[in-house]
């Protein structure tokens, strides 16, 4: 028995184990699809399955060529393995085996299961060692007749698989005497095709985790691995690209995929195609050319992986400073494809979904419709290609529910204008694992993406525009300029050049969004928080009966009813303990002691009015009252017991008010016996839960519709509903200390008594604190070199469980009924990432794919990318070493965000992140006065948008307008500053969105500067230089000192004289 390139051989519940092996078939999978073939068998038998009495299908010997037949897919389906060199007769009353000793005590196991299931009985043929097996076929033979017989039909009609040829000895055999058998023959492929097409949820799971597999692939391996060799222009021939895709594939754990190496193996070997020769068949093969990378070159990448026999597929292409030709087939490729998986509905034909990719090249580009492949792709399961499902334009099988596809679709050999002979015809090539359910189709590879930003690469844009004539050198010779060079400086020219264009190009886009945002309606997102019980609500006591009886004329305190009762005019006033502000007490020098009482009174600075206030405007209130007594300790006892009482009234009301404002969420259910919750223990919380007690660490649980973490005490619960989270992030532990799980919800949750967007899990790796003075070293282990050991693993292995439980819950947010939420773990970019001050200290501030996050310090940093107007990087210039990073925020109602203290090498990098991820940003000098810009702008915004909208904040824009304005006045001298007045005022508008102290610096050192400098002509300087150099003993200076003082001078008051026109932005030179 073999098990080569096939599934695994575990024993799990409900299966039989055949003494003395290690094979075990799983009974209920077995007794579940032995009932839907008979089922299947008898439904379609004159239609599919050829009218047959009977069913035979011989496996061929085991083989090390990676091979599909259904005879194999048959054993694989029916019984988990590959059972070479045996025979299986399927008979309405009897199904006959003929194997070998070995496979036979593992069959053994299901005979009883057959004859539950469909009432039929098992026979096993045992052929000895040296048999060739003729008696036993002929027992076979003679049973199918017998049968036949007693159903009043003379002939048997017997269906079998007529496109396998038969391998080794025992098949040849079986195969002539079959056809000497007179028999009735019939093709039975199209019914295993039919069989096999749809599939139940644990062979969904499979080819799910095939999936994965296959775009992790893709993704983490295939290509980063391109990237490199292309940028460092490696040389590297598709086949060795071949063999490593493969090993990655085979070594699941190399691309961050936790699955067993057992349970997986490719569905073909990976094709990497360049260098204008192109085969988009399944059986293509990669040659041993070098990868091809030139100007307007194609490369086509193909991966399959198999996951327990199930298989899945992706390719993609990818364009090398791409032409546009080259372009527009992509996008109308793309968009073919679309349409391909979007006809691919329960219902509808094969046939219409081709020909919704013909509709769409025929439409976008008729030129492109001769080279359209002539399929979209077939089923996919247990065999790679399942020839009863082509999606072509004469296939009018209909899709059903649980079927898989391999949607591949392509352009073969397109032709173009190109002086190289390897760039004349492209390909391109697009395929994805597609999973037909009830409700939506669902791409089980879109992992991966495929839109033409991501797959389209530019090296070398600039090279036409830069060196027209380096291509052509006379002598037909290559250009002496490699790509190396124009990696290089001259290179990031280009690349500072393209990112001004598509700034310039975002200004636009986000100047017309936001004008439409205004002009569609002013921006009023405040918070519509319901208003706290104000304390008027709060009552003492509803009757003058409810009083406890007085028992001394003395304070007293009424823990129960939360009040405090002085005594005023010989009664027992009562006051409720929340209208007390303050409590204190003293003692003079004749021993009295005084106790002060200050009560909150409405329409006071600290005490707005509330709603008794306002009903009874007409009423006196007491501000202040004092006491004295003799008794300094009861004084103490009861000055103490106020400030209890009041500090436990505080926090019960702040809390009530805070979970008035929270927003009513589902209910958490709960995961049942058929789904096991996805658990991960021993992690903190933050923020932590209050008490006083000792903080202990809980377990989170990932449940049917949300999360809950819980600790050992009952009270300590907290439960977060899938819906409510908008981000989820796993961080691990690489320069920190802790690895952690965080949630940014949409919504306030409370977490004890605390309220929160903010929830995190984490586990420290290592001590956050280490006696370094006591503990004595091992004599062992001097160097502690054993103990760093022990703590890098311990952080891989707490790093390895957070990624093993992220993972598991993605596989859930990826369920149908979960994947309209669109979540997914997000991982921290530390290579894009930059310290800075969001709040009061330093932090190390990194990126995601949608969020701009710090998750180690409290309090937390989450910002939503798609949130952002504009960023404005401001304190930017020569000199400085530090800059700020202002965030301002769709909703012109928020706050802007200021991240301070950036180091200035962050720069480039904080720039080329924000222009990728096509947010607009700006530079200036000064820190802006942004509460007054934008109260401006939401109070006019039809002046905001008429005056160009953010383009005010364009420095390069103003540095020109600068220059011109200088270059006009050459010939001015110092003293036509003065009338200059207008020019100032214009000015001033601008001027005050600048903050105010900078204002007045500036102003200050242009007003001393113009004072010391009026008037004066060079003579006149230069005579008070020469005195001020001979009353400091100075004469023997040489002539040159002197001629550098008087030009120092004159560059100062050329300096005073443009210091009132350029006060605000100075130019960068």
């Amino acid at each position: 028995m073999a098990d080569h390139r096939n599934g695994s051989a575990q024993a799990a519940n409900g299966t039989a184990q055949a003494a003395g092996t290690a094979y075990s078939i799983d009974l209920n999978a077995f007794q579940t699809r032995l009932r839907s073939f008979y089922q299947h068998w008898d439904a379609h038998n004159t239609d599919l399955w050829g009218s047959s009495d009977a069913i035979a299908v011989a496996c061929p010997p085991p083989s090390e060529d990676l091979r599909y037949l259904k005879s194999t897919a048959l054993n694989l389906w029916l019984l988990g393995f590959e059972f070479p060199e045996t025979i299986m007769v399927f008979t309405k009353k009897q199904i006959h085996i003929l194997c070998s000793q070995k496979k036979a005590s593992i069959l053994e196991s299901v005979k009883k299961s057959a004859r539950e299931v469909v009432d039929a009985d098992l026979v096993l043929h045992v052929k000895p060692r040296n048999d060739d097996g003729t008696a036993l076929m002929d027992a076979i033979f003679r049973a199918i007749r017998a049968l036949s017989k007693s159903d009043g039909r003379d002939t048997p009609t017997v269906g079998y698989i007529s496109r396998e040829a038969p391998e080794g000895k025992l098949l040849e055999m079986w195969t002539e005497k079959l056809k000497n058998t007179k028999f009735q023959l019939n093709d039975v492929a199209n019914g295993l095709s039919s069989l096999f097409a749809a599939k139940n949820n644990e062979e969904l799971t499979s080819i799910k985790r095939a999936a994965y597999l296959t775009t992790s692939v893709m993704k983490n391996f295939v290509i980063p691995k391109l990237e490199n060799v292309i940028d460092e222009e490696k040389k590297v021939s598709h086949s060795t690209l071949m063999e490593d895709t493969e090993k990655a594939i085979l070594e699941p754990s190399k691309v961050n995929c936790k699955l067993k190496a057992d349970n997986v193996d490719i569905c073909y070997p990976p094709i990497f195609q360049s260098g204008g020769q192109f085969d988009l068949k399944p059986s293509a093969v990669s040659n041993d050319e070098l990868l091809h990378y030139d100007s307007a070159s194609v490369i086509l990448c193909a991966v399959g992986a198999r996951y327990k026999s199930y298989c899945s597929n992706i390719a993609r292409t990818f364009l090398i400073d791409a032409d546009p030709l080259q372009s527009r087939a992509y996008g109308v490729l793309l968009k073919a494809h679309e349409a391909v998986i979007g006809s691919l509905k329960p219902g509808n034909r094969l046939s219409a979904a081709y020909e919704a990719a013909v509709s769409v090249v025929e439409n976008d580009a008729p030129d492109l419709i001769s080279y359209l492949t002539k399929s979209a792709g077939t089923g996919i399961g247990i065999e790679f290609r399942e020839s009863g499902l082509n999606i072509n334009a004469k296939n009018e099988q209909l899709v059903k529910e649980g079927m898989v596809f391999n949607v591949s679709l392509g352009f073969q050999n397109v032709q173009r204008e190109s002086s190289k002979s390897k760039n004349k015809h492209f390909s391109l090539l697009l395929a994805d694992t597609v999973i037909i359910n009830k409700d939506k189709t669902e791409v089980v590879t879109s992992m991966s993406s495929k839109a033409l930003k991501d797959v389209a690469y530019s090296f070398n844009e600039d090279e036409e525009e830069e060196n027209p004539r380096a291509k052509a050198d006379t002598n037909g010779a290559e250009p002496l300029m490699s790509k190396t060079t124009l990696r290089s400086d001259n290179h990031e020219m280009s690349k500072e050049e393209l990112r001004r264009q598509h700034q310039a190009e975002l200004a636009r886009q986000k100047n017309e969004e936001t004008a439409r945002r205004l002009a569609g309606g002013r921006n009023e997102t405040g918070d519509n928080r319901s208003s706290a019980r104000s304390s008027a609500e709060l009552m003492a006591y509803k009757n003058i009966n409810d009083l406890p009886p007085p028992r001394e004329m003395m304070i007293q305190i009424d823990q129960k009813n939360e009040a405090v009762l002085l005594p005023i005019n010989g009664s027992m006033v009562p006051f409720h303990v929340a209208f007390i502000r303050t409590v204190s007490s003293q003692q003079d020098t004749n021993r009295n002691c005084y106790i002060r009482i200050i009560f909150n009174v409405p329409g006071t600075p600290f005490s707005p009015h509330d709603s008794n206030s306002l009903k009874f405007q007409g009423s006196i209130y007491l501000k202040e009252a004092s006491f004295r007594s003799k008794d300094s300790r009861h004084i103490s006892e009861v000055v103490q017991s106020i400030k209890t009482l009041r500090r436990q009234v505080v926090a019960r009301e702040s809390e009530r008010a805070e979970r008035a404002t929270l927003v009513t969420q589902e209910k958490l259910q709960l995961a049942n016996n058929r789904f096991k919750p996805i658990r991960l223990s021993d992690l903190w919380i933050r923020p932590a839960f209050g008490g006083r007690g000792r903080k202990i660490p809980g377990t989170l649980e990932a449940h049917v519709n949300g999360f809950r973490y819980s600790t050992t005490r009952q009270d300590e619960r907290v439960d977060i509903m899938f819906p409510n989270i908008k981000h989820a992030f796993f961080q691990p532990a690489e320069n920190e200390m802790i690895t952690l799980l965080h949630f940014h919800l949409h919504n306030h949750i409370m977490v004890g008594n605390k309220k929160t967007k903010d929830v995190q899990f984490y586990v420290e790796v290592m001590d956050m604190v280490q006696n370094v003075g006591s503990g004595k070293r091992s004599a062992y282990d001097p160097d502690e070199l054993e103990e760093e050991q022990r703590e890098r693993q311990r952080k891989n292995k707490i790093n390895v469980e957070f990624q093993t439980f992220v993972n598991r819950v993605n596989d859930l947010w990826g369920q149908p009924q979960l994947n309209g939420l669109d979540l997914e773990f997000d991982q921290p970019l530390r290579e894009l990432g930059f310290p800075g001050v969001p709040h009061k200290s330093s932090v190390f501030i990194v990126p995601t794919s949608a969020c701009l996050v710090e998750l180690i310090e409290t309090p937390f940093l989450v910002v939503t990318l798609s949130e952002i107007e504009i960023v404005n990087l401001e304190r930017v210039g020569l000199g400085q070493k530090n800059f700020d990073m202002t965030v301002v925020f769709k909703d012109f109602k928020r706050d802007v965000l200021r991240i301070d203290s950036i180091p200035s090498t962050s720069l480039d990098g904080i720039k080329e992140w924000l222009d990728t991820t096509d947010i607009k940003y700006y530079e200036s000098r000064l820190n802006l006065n942004w509460r007054q810009i934008l109260k401006t702008i939401t109070d006019d915004p039809q002046s905001f948008i008429e005056g160009g909208g953010w383009e005010f904040l364009n420095l390069e824009a103003t540095d020109s307008e600068s220059e011109n304005s200088e270059e006009s006045d050459k010939g001015y001298e110092p003293s036509d500053v003065e009338p200059e007045s207008d020019s100032e005022d214009e000015a001033s508008d601008s001027e005050s969105l600048v903050e105010s102290e900078d204002d007045d610096d500036d102003d200050e050192d242009s007003e001393e500067d113009s004072e010391e400098e009026k008037g004066k002509t060079w003579e006149e300087l230069e005579r008070e230089a020469s005195n001020a150099d001979r009353e400091k003993g100075n004469e023997s200076d040489s002539e040159e000192d002197r001629k550098r003082r008087k030009a120092k001078s004159f560059g100062k008051s050329r300096g005073a004289g443009l210091s009132s026109s350029m006060t605000k932005r100075p130019k960068l030179r």
